[in-house]
């Protein structure tokens, strides 16, 4: 009996509490009709049906409203449409939200990894400017090297990248120094406020003074290919020779042709869509998605955080852990500083078979610089020929430099005027000792 009492005593004062709360709901209602909703108001007179803005939305409202009235013979009859679609909308909020919430915590979901940001570690130059830039080199040293790439890294990268997965012992076959760098504000290079696609183009001239490089070659990959495209117009005195590999153009470009555009737009995610106009109109308002996956402390998969359409080979790339543990590590020294502003700016700079660079950039690039060699590869995906694939990094390597001829010889001149002399002197010395003796 007890029991029975109860739950008749929940019950009743959960029922006080609906009815207190429905009175509540009413009363801030009135409160927000009676002071912000009155003629006097200032949302009344801007934003009113006599306002100029009321003007211009009710024609266009009144029509969208026309269209979408056949829902409402779906609504009980002596139901103002109005009122039910209202909480129709907000009951749909709710539950979503729940749904959301529910998903996030759920026990049986595999652990999420935390970004781990590692300890600096990088070789850093100085800059005119007084800005450390950081870099990496691999390959053979300097003075054998017989080439010198620069490889500029992909958005949410770091110079650990480079050409992913290449190996050591190709790069001493070929003879090639291979240098990369952390971007402004990635890694541990210091952010540059101002930075464009000149100021691109002349830190890498800078890097190339620092370490004694004259000419070299830039190799830029996806995104990275911006810098590329940077370097050969600003400094082409300074490379030996440019590579792009899925070149990212600006898809608002205007010299694009129409149809170069369609078929770049076609083969893109909503949610890509929606990224590259942010980037293109709002591009303070990309920090608050980037907070959101890549900068909110947790890893993902990079489809997810960058919206990509992948094809079946780049998945199944993904899913390879040796992949998954260079991308989590890349990502999180890209990451490190946890400043959104460098991302936005790289993104504004992009203006922001491969369905993340269509074949249709290529074909613009193409069209662009008539004279460049264009190699279309048939079933390659933007990540699987450029991600560890030895085979795919030699034929690159022999594309551009050709049959490997290893590192430059190291001969030590020696002035024979000099030695002579020195046997001489020997001699003579030799000669009194015997002499002595």
């Amino acid at each position: 009996m007890e029991w029975v009492k109860i739950k008749d005593c929940a019950r009743e004062f959960m029922f006080g509490v609906a009815e207190m709360t429905v009175e509540f709901g009413k009363g801030c209602r009135d409160i927000v009709k009676q002071s912000l909703v009155n003629e006097d108001s200032y949302i009344v007179k801007n934003l009113g049906r006599d306002s100029y803005i009321g003007k211009r939305v009710r024609g266009p409202c009144a029509k969208l409203f026309t269209k979408l009235s056949f829902f409402n013979q779906y609504l009980p009859e002596d139901k103002d449409p109005l009122h039910a679609w209202s909480v129709i909308f907000f009951v749909s909020l709710l539950a979503f939200l729940a749904l959301k919430v529910n998903f996030e915590h759920d026990p049986y979901a595999p652990p999420v990894k935390q970004v781990f940001v590692h300890p600096p570690s990088a070789t850093r130059i100085v800059l005119p400017d007084g800005r450390y830039m950081a870099y990496k080199e691999q390959g053979v040293s300097s003075e054998r090297a017989r080439f010198t790439v620069i490889a500029p890294h992909t958005f949410l990268s770091s110079r650990l990248a480079g050409i992913p997965g290449v190996k050591g012992s190709l790069l001493e076959e070929f003879g090639i120094r291979l240098l990369t760098y952390d971007l402004p504000g990635f890694g541990e290079s210091d952010p540059h406020p101002k930075r464009n696609l000149e100021s691109s183009a002349i830190d890498m001239a800078f890097l190339a003074d620092a370490l004694g490089v004259n000419k070299f070659w830039i190799v830029g990959y996806s995104s990275g290919s911006m810098h590329a495209w940077a370097a050969l117009r600003y400094i082409p005195d300074r490379l030996a020779g440019a590579a792009m590999f899925a070149p990212m153009v600006n898809p608002y470009d205007p010299i694009m042709m129409k149809e170069e555009r369609r078929r770049t737009w076609n083969k893109w995610t909503r949610r890509r869509k929606f990224m590259f106009f942010l980037a293109q109109r709002f591009p303070k308002l990309l920090a608050f998605f980037y907070q959101r996956s890549f900068l909110s402390g947790k890893h993902d998969q990079v489809d997810r955080w960058l919206s990509l359409s992948l094809g079946r080979r780049d998945k199944a790339l993904m899913e390879d852990p040796i992949y998954e543990e260079f991308w989590q590590r890349d990502v999180e020294e890209s990451i490190r500083q946890r400043n959104a502003k460098p991302f936005v700016e790289e993104a504004a700079l992009q203006g922001m078979d491969d369905r993340v660079v269509p074949p249709s950039m290529t074909d613009f690039v193409h069209r662009v610089l008539p004279g460049a060699a264009v190699h279309k590869l048939p079933y390659e995906g933007h990540f699987t020929y450029i991600y560890f694939c030895h085979e795919c990094h030699r034929q690159i390597f022999t594309t551009l430099f050709g049959t490997p001829q290893g590192p430059l010889s190291i001969f030590v001149e020696v002035d024979q005027t000099t030695v002579e002399t020195n046997i001489e002197q020997e001699e003579v010395v030799n000669d009194g000792d015997d002499a002595t003796n």
